[in-house]
């Protein structure tokens, strides 16, 4: 009587085991991250870390390219003029 559900040949039951083997896949990838989606959110972008002050932050986004010469010059004298 119990395997009557399992012997009429309908796949009911296959949908609960695909969604819960891709909930694994799908967790296992996360590695700890916040938002959804693979690898870690822990990594740090670009080298700069929370632990930078303003001066070593200002310094790797103009060597990344980020911010042109003019952008560093000025926000550079802004940090010096204490603004």
């Amino acid at each position: 009587m119990f395997a009557a559900e399992f012997s009429d040949g309908s796949l009911w039951w296959l949908f609960p085991l695909v969604m819960i083997a891709l909930c694994f896949f799908m967790m296992r990838g996360r590695k700890g991250s916040a938002m959804c989606g693979f690898g870690s959110r822990k990594e740090d972008t670009h080298g700069i870390k929370t632990s930078d002050s303003a001066k070593d932050i200002l310094d790797k986004r103009f060597a990344l390219g980020e911010i042109d010469k003019q952008e560093y010059e000025e926000k550079k004298q802004l940090m010096n003029s204490g603004i």
